[in-house]
């Protein structure tokens, strides 16, 4: 495979890391993603809890100077731009302040693009359907309410696009019902607000009851790690009650399988690790012992391999920049500082210099 392609790096930005006045009532005064990471203890010998925050802090997007400094740290180590996590709960919107500000001050100047997070808030923090405080559900008048609001979105200079068509994800797609329908509305009023090609729709593959998404109207898949490989990869149940996959098994995997041949475009998601055990007393998912140099191998793997779809499909999504009560960040900790980023740009840098000598030829 040759090196001399363009690919755009695209990590996951979750937005949970300014206090809003529904968590204030559900977990308490000025709780944000900060206070789960915080408490975090480990649960077995040689468990890495908890991560603390190192170049960055413990950050408020509230914040501009916050969010230039995250784009600014990403874009420095070769990240194309951000997927910032959109929260729709039927006309209610959810941790929406940053991107809002974003859009209304022209800053960070850093391409970005949302994915939906079309699931109930739960007690649990897993979408489960027991203990819900904040439920999903859907209409048609909904779902025109909806693209209405996410066309003055898309329509930032910044906002990610693919021949034109804002790029536009959904988490959990199998949940909709007639969700080919509510496609056809959208790129309907897409067409009739500038955009004469339509949405570009990506469906994760998280949690998902189907592979093939094109038969609905999507574009192409993403595939959504650990999950898609921790379903298949051997864990053992500890007594702290949390499952536990090795990140090198994960890895190993991915080496060894990817890429699997679709008769439909799906682009390749990398993690930098997996904990949730600061969100989940019981039944958390642990990725042990991740390390930069697994992660760096299995980013060069999955870069290597890919072949983008044309010249503007060419997306790899790294899953996440700030997870932090999931274990799963790029953003420099104490423990590793900035080795995350280093791999990262160390391996898109290659694929960056060797796309700019090709088109000089």
């Amino acid at each position: 495979m040759t090196k001399a392609k363009h690919l755009r790096a695209l990590a996951v930005v979750l937005p949970q890391f300014h206090p809003i006045a529904e968590n204030d009532e559900w977990w308490g005064k000025g709780f944000t993603e900060w206070t789960s990471t915080s408490k975090a203890k480990p649960r077995f010998k040689g468990h890495y809890q908890p991560h603390i925050p190192a170049d960055l802090g413990f950050y408020d997007l509230r914040l501009e100077e916050s969010r230039v400094a995250q784009a600014e740290l990403a874009k420095k180590h070769g990240i194309y731009g951000f997927c910032y996590y959109h929260y729709w709960f039927h006309g209610k919107r959810l941790l929406e302040r940053p991107v809002n500000e974003i859009m209304a001050s022209g800053k960070p100047d850093f391409p970005f693009c949302l994915c939906w997070a079309n699931e109930p808030w739960t007690r649990n923090w897993d979408g489960a359907n027991n203990k819900i405080i904040q439920e999903q559900k859907y209409s048609d008048c909904d779902h025109l309410e909806h693209i209405k609001l996410l066309l003055n979105i898309f329509k930032d200079k910044r906002y990610i696009k693919v021949d034109e068509k804002p790029l536009f994800i959904i988490y959990r797609a199998a949940h909709i019902p007639n969700v080919k329908e509510m496609i056809n509305l959208w790129n309907a009023e897409a067409k009739k607000n500038g955009f004469k090609n339509g949405l570009y729709l990506l469906a994760t593959t998280s949690h998902s009851s189907y592979d093939d998404h094109s038969q609905y109207g999507f574009e192409a898949t993403w595939d959504f790690l650990p999950y898609i490989l921790s379903k298949k990869t051997v864990y053992k149940v500890l007594k702290c009650e949390s499952k536990v996959s090795l990140y090198g098994d994960i890895v190993k995997r991915v080496l060894e399988t990817y890429p699997v041949q679709r008769p439909f475009k799906k682009y390749p998601g990398v993690c930098p690790g997996w904990d949730n055990s600061p969100r989940r007393a019981k039944n958390a998912f642990i990725v042990h012992d991740s390390t930069p140099d697994l992660y760096e191998k299995w980013l060069a793997h999955v870069c290597e391999k890919f072949e983008p779809y044309s010249r503007e499909e060419n997306f790899i999504f790294i899953n996440a920049m700030n997870e932090w009560a999931e274990g799963n960040h790029l953003e420099p900790d104490l423990k590793w500082g900035l080795k995350y980023l280093e791999a990262t740009k160390r391996i898109l840098d290659e694929y960056a210099k060797e796309a700019i000598k090709s088109n000089e030829k």
